[in-house]
């Protein structure tokens, strides 16, 4: 079974709806599962700590969630055109994934949500994909002959999957971003599932 960690941060909602959506596109695809993961929020008062496991949702991912995955798509916020704290404070905790190589080679595909319609959806997109670049990961986009890359009005990008969520985060997922969820879980699944060594 090829297994792709959907690893997200939400903090109102949207990008967890985005999640199972992405979860979807990878099951759509025979031999593969998705493993849904969360980080904690992170906090400006040292002594502050999350619960060891979260109150609602997905589990909170782990080194051996990453170590084991055939593939990986992350998820955050938008935070100023960057991924929101808690994804990063994660990804800065991969340092022995990294000297490893553990991750090098796998496919990795990223999506995000906004509350503006140029609320910095590509540069967050962009963000993300740099500690990925670092632990040799293949990225993996959506690309153009998906046809509602090129007819949405909200969310969508080159880069991954994205969302127009508003300022009260009430818009809810379009077709055309629903579309272009599914389509990023079928293709990293797709992908990592040619990748994958052969049995022996």
């Amino acid at each position: 079974m090829t297994r792709i960690l959907v690893l997200y941060y939400s903090r109102h909602g949207s990008v967890r709806r985005m999640a199972d959506l992405v979860a979807r596109g990878v099951a759509s695809v025979p031999g593969c599962e998705a493993v849904v993961r969360t980080v904690p929020e992170v906090s400006p008062a040292p002594e502050a700590c999350a619960p060891a496991i979260p109150e609602s949702g997905p589990p909170y991912a782990d080194l051996d969630d990453l170590r084991h995955c055939d593939g990986l798509i992350l998820g955050s916020p938008t935070r100023f055109g960057h991924m929101a704290a808690p994804v990063k404070h994660f990804l800065e905790t991969t340092t022995p994934l990294w000297l490893a190589g553990a991750l090098a080679g796998k496919p990795a595909g990223m999506f995000t949500s906004t509350g503006t319609l140029h609320g910095g959806q590509e540069a967050t997109l962009l963000s993300m994909s740099v500690p990925l670049w670092h632990h040799g990961m293949l990225l993996v986009g959506i690309p153009y002959t998906e046809p509602m890359l090129t007819t949405t009005a909200s969310g969508g990008t080159p880069y991954g999957a994205s969302h127009l969520a508003g300022a009260r985060d009430d818009r809810p997922v379009t077709t055309e971003e629903k579309t272009l969820c599914l389509a990023l879980g079928e293709r990293v699944a797709r992908i990592a599932q040619r990748l994958a060594p052969a049995p022996t």
